[in-house]
């Protein structure tokens, strides 16, 4: 998923190809889960990680780190290999423990090795008492084997990846897509690239669980960390334990569909937001029915694409810029589904801020590496994971960003417009079908800006053993362990980490 603004990724090599993957990673075997792997893959099973203390300032010493090796293609086991960098922190109740929790943040791009420091302080006593925290930075990312792609800062915009269909700088923006593609290409190529995906992480992810000493693993994953979830249970049901996934995609629409989702999900969030403004007229001033809410918002928008707005408001992030009405359906986006009041009172500053002539000049120079590698990895997965969602033909971007432009106008025409994905080099693989009887925990807000809760609702669908907790008027991305989580929430994912039993019915929770 897009890593929106503070508020807050090669088509089958054919059937003996995919059948030497499944026979690789063990999905079709019934053999033991001690053993489910194939012989080739023992001497990744088998390491012995030598932890030490992590170098993270005012961490605590029983934060451990290690390096884990495992192989870049798990069809040829014997080719070349990566290290991925994993940490922990150990329960202070080893007679009460359960077993391994790993989790991942989402993204994809975001590093997840720290996250046993911030599960420590956001999880209940009772879950921390059973499990050993695991945090990992997945394959190409952060401390393990990072890919570099040498974007420029503009190219780097983690604010916003998508871009608006405009006509007159389409052809600027399928050059510059196509520059992103070849930069990333050429300085992984065939050795890396086509083997960043969310099932070899999956599958890295089940050699962490072997060199652990585990049979069976237990995760907690938000966002695309819950697709990633989902990927590991279809992949292997009978290593996955507890699973809780949190403000999840639909995991069978992964790319271009989520992004198409993200944009659906907008337009009814908008209608939302008008009616509660409405009702609010005294204080913004937007009008006391939707319909005029809906139109100073438009208004807005019109008048800043004609003449840049200054904007002086609150928000340091945007403080002093030159902002467009493209930019300003870009910023709010999230926050008419997570915040609607702030984007009120910014859409109020707004209608006050004067004209300027003050022009944005793209950013030319090389972004910094730790943004370099997490855009990139943000492309690679969301790109190969499901290439053939992504159109080669760069007219059938400008058709689509039309149409959806005028069916979804708030964000059509950025999820529908051209980016890297169309010239992006085939994926070593298929995409993932998920549909498993495994059992989870599935969490979602009603007005999810990131991922929409049609998504979160195909999630429980395809995972046939699920449980859905439905938070009926949630708002933001991201439930359980963040601030705010009603109780609801956080009670039912506490009982099923520590005591492992689901719900005996779906749980709809109140806000």
């Amino acid at each position: 998923m897009p890593r929106t603004t503070r508020v807050v990724a090669l088509a089958a090599a054919g059937l003996l190809a995919a059948l030497s993957l499944a026979e690789a990673q063990g999905a079709t075997t019934d053999r033991p889960p001690a053993a489910d792997h194939t012989s080739r893959l023992a001497r990744y099973y088998a390491q012995h990680p030598a932890w030490h203390r992590c170098d993270t300032p005012g961490a605590p010493a029983s934060y451990q780190c290690a390096t884990v090796t495992v192989p870049v293609d798990y069809a040829r086991p014997d080719g070349q290999t990566l290290r991925l960098r994993i940490s922990r922190l150990r329960t202070s109740r080893p007679g009460e423990r359960h077993g391994v929790l790993l989790s991942n943040p989402g993204g994809p791009g975001n590093r997840g090795l720290g996250n046993p420091l911030s599960l420590k302080d956001a999880l209940a006593k009772s879950v921390l008492q059973r499990y050993d925290l695991i945090g990992f930075d997945p394959r190409g990312l952060g401390a393990s084997s990072p890919l570099r792609c040498g974007l420029t800062q503009d190219q780097a915009d983690d604010t916003e990846p998508y871009r608006p269909y405009r006509a007159a700088t389409f052809a600027k923006d399928t050059a510059d897509a196509r520059d992103i593609a070849a930069k990333c290409t050429t300085r992984n190529g065939s050795r890396l690239l086509p083997y960043i995906n969310t099932r070899n992480t999956a599958r890295d992810m089940d050699v962490i669980r072997g060199v652990l000493g585990e049979k069976k693993l237990s995760y907690l994953g938000w966002s695309y960390g819950s697709y990633l979830g989902a990927v590991y249970t279809q992949l292997f049901p009978r290593h996955s334990d507890r699973i809780v996934l949190d403000s999840a995609p639909d995991p069978n629409r992964f790319g271009r569909g989520t992004v198409l989702d993200m944009a659906a999900g907008a337009e009814p969030a908008f209608e939302d937001f008008s009616r509660l403004i409405a009702r609010r007229d005294g204080t913004y001033h937007l009008g006391d029915t939707p319909a005029k809410v809906r139109a100073a918002f438009w208004q807005l928008i019109a008048r800043a694409d004609s003449t840049p707005l200054l904007y002086q408001g609150d928000d340091p992030e945007h403080q002093g810029e030159a902002l467009t009405g493209t930019d300003i359906r870009s910023w709010l986006r999230p926050y008419f589904a997570a915040a609607p009041y702030q984007a009120a009172h910014e859409i109020t500053a707004l209608r006050t801020s004067r004209p300027t002539n003050r022009a944005t000049r793209p950013s030319t120079g090389p972004a910094d590496a730790t943004t370099d590698n997490s855009v990139g990895l943000n492309w690679a997965i969301t790109c190969a994971d499901n290439t053939r969602s992504w159109p080669r033909d760069p007219a059938r971007y400008q058709r689509d960003a039309r149409n959806e432009s005028a069916r979804q106008p708030l964000y059509g025409d950025f999820a529908a417009n051209i980016t890297p994905c169309a010239f992006w080099p085939r994926g070593s693989e298929p995409a993932t079908h998920v549909d498993n009887t495994v059992g989870a925990l599935v969490v979602q807000n009603q007005w999810d800006p990131q991922t929409p809760l049609p998504g979160g609702r195909a999630l429980h669908r395809a995972l046939h053993g699920s449980r859905l907790v439905y938070v009926r008027g949630g708002r933001g991305h991201a439930v359980y362990g963040f601030p705010g989580a009603p109780t609801c929430v956080t009670r039912t994912v506490d009982a099923y980490l520590t005591g492992g039993r689901l719900p005996a019915a779906d749980v709809t929770c109140a806000s």
